[in-house]
């Protein structure tokens, strides 16, 4: 199985457009202590020929373009990208798919809230329905949406994308609106979840013995974005457990077997983001990989 991080960043990317938070500028005018990263996308093959796109982010375009084995290569109108599966609705996870409009046909999979989202908005009508198949998937029920790849999606804590917010939103309930996928190929197995509210015993026995886990890497404390100046929101009201403090993501991990552990999914104000930082190497030093785009895995 390859695996390729096609953007690492939370919403917003990194830099975020209007930011001038210390890594923001960094990004802008130090890329060395700060990459500059896309919106949290990735993409997933049996074979090196045939990919998944897991979420379809809004720089989806430029992720293409950074990754040659998603380029064309037959005729006048290719793509290596045979299907495309949605972790959530948010926003970041989503409006790429307006860029998949251009008469490509692949198959559309999400559970039938997160695809419900979508078929209620009419502006995803720009993927014609003769060109594109929306396909529902029932959690805990594997299927198989490239030839050789099986996945199984389940529910994580978590919470609706912001623009579906309401009165009765329940933040780290487990529904069909925020999932993980479990992805196996050739006997090894990827456990993907860029968002997750908190971490529980179930998803603990969920995720143990996989060969890669790509986890939600949002925040380094709860109140990462406060101590930074730029927002009010905490890690757990954006629906994201931290990797570190009471309850922290590194912590509840530690003991579960797990190959390869990556975050991705990381906010631009994130210390961990600073390479050479305390906080990178405290993450490291505990077994983590953070992730940039464009790095690949082999399993």
């Amino acid at each position: 199985m390859r695996v390729v991080i096609l953007g690492s960043a939370a919403g917003g990317g990194l830099p975020q457009w209007n930011c001038r938070c210390p890594n923001c500028n960094l990004a802008r005018t130090e890329p060395s202590r700060v990459r500059p990263r896309t919106q949290s996308s990735i993409a997933v093959s049996p074979d090196g020929e045939r990919w998944l796109l897991v979420n379809a982010s809004p720089d989806i375009r430029q992720q293409l373009f950074d990754n040659p084995v998603l380029h064309p290569r037959e005729g006048l109108r290719h793509s290596p990208i045979h299907a495309v599966l949605l972790t959530n609705g948010d926003v970041d996870h989503v409006a790429g798919l307006l860029t998949l409009r251009e008469g490509q046909p692949y198959t559309l999979y999400a559970t039938r809230g997160i695809l419900g989202s979508v078929n209620d908005n009419r502006v995803f009508d720009v993927m014609a329905a003769d060109v594109v198949r929306r396909e529902a998937i029932s959690l805990d029920q594997a299927f198989e949406p490239v030839p050789g790849l099986r996945l199984t999606l389940f529910a994580v804590p978590g919470k609706v994308p912001l623009w579906l917010e309401d009165a009765a939103m329940e933040i780290g309930a487990e529904t069909e609106t925020t999932v993980g996928a479990m992805i196996e190929a050739g006997g090894r197995r990827l456990a993907y979840i860029p968002g997750c509210a908190r971490v529980t015993d179930g998803l603990r026995e969920r995720i143990a013995g996989v060969d890669a886990l790509l986890f939600d890497g949002t925040v380094l404390y709860d109140d990462d974005m406060i101590r930074a100046g730029v927002g009010t929101k905490t890690g757990w009201r954006m629906g994201h457990v931290p990797m570190r403090g009471d309850g922290g993501s590194v912590a509840a991990l530690r003991d579960v077997a797990i190959g390869r552990r990556v975050f991705v999914h990381i906010n631009n104000t994130n210390p961990v983001l600073v390479e050479g930082s305390e906080a990178r190497a405290e993450v490291e030093a505990a077994g983590w990989t953070v992730a940039h785009d464009g790095l690949a895995l082999s399993l």
